[in-house]
């Protein structure tokens, strides 16, 4: 099994520590910040030997250089975006390997022009970062609304079991909008009561789940790219 580890870095956004205890290797995911990476696998006794970035924002892949320098690791991203230190250049179809667990890599562009999603399926997870949030999506800084809304259908295409981790402590948010754009929901509904509850206790809400995403994921569900454009539009603007 690989086991995933949030580490909150910034106001809200989530690395994630990727370990597979048969070879003892570890990667991290979208650092933005490489001191908390750094520091929580010293703790657990962790080496990172692979840096894995979805997309080129400074918050994911800012603390790139020095988690390089600290390590040795290699550093993998997306080919057609700037990514400090990169060594291994991934577009749709690449595989990724840590130990004996491998992955592939699919392009869902939207967010930024080069985003990648990677998918371990067999292991049951997926990095997708700042393009679906929990009950959410990213905004389209770099793409098109039919870009983006193909790209989140892409995801929910994967096995339902599938956790979801994303980039970003944006749930909250996210439910009640979800709330007031399918104010008939009952699993929305559900859904925001127990994100609530959750947030109030202090814990995190994430991962999520392909199957979670259908059912409570406005965006997910919008029918085709033009609803998606106007729901990005309406939650550009809401005020939760």
């Amino acid at each position: 099994m690989l086991q995933v580890v949030p580490v909150p870095a910034f106001s809200d956004n989530y690395i994630w520590l990727v370990h597979d205890e048969a070879s003892s290797e570890t990667a991290v995911v979208d650092p933005g910040d490489a001191a908390p990476a750094l520091a929580e696998a010293e703790r657990r006794g962790w080496t990172i030997t692979q840096v894995w970035n979805t997309h080129h924002h400074w918050d994911h892949s800012g603390g790139n250089l020095a988690v390089k320098e600290a390590t040795g690791c290699t550093v993998a991203g997306p080919a057609t975006e700037d990514i400090p230190g990169c060594d291994v250049a991934l577009s749709e179809g690449s595989e990724l390997r840590i130990g004996d667990h491998r992955g592939r890599v699919i392009d869902i562009p939207g967010h930024t022009a080069g985003h990648v999603a990677l998918v371990f399926e067999e292991a049951g997870v997926a990095f997708v970062g700042d393009t679906m949030f929990a009950m959410g999506c990213g905004k389209v800084f770099e793409g098109t609304p039919q870009q983006m809304h193909r790209s989140l259908q892409r995801i929910a295409e994967l096995r339902e079991d599938v956790k979801l981790y994303c980039g970003h402590e944006y749930t909250l948010s996210n439910a009640r909008f979800a709330a007031h754009a399918e104010p008939g929901s009952s699993a929305i509904a559900e859904r925001l009561a127990r994100v609530e509850q959750m947030r109030a206790d202090g814990q995190i809400t994430l991962p999520t789940t392909v199957g979670e995403e259908r059912a409570t994921n406005p965006f997910v569900r919008s029918s085709d790219w033009q609803e998606f454009a106007r729901l990005r539009a309406a939650k550009d603007s809401f005020r939760s």
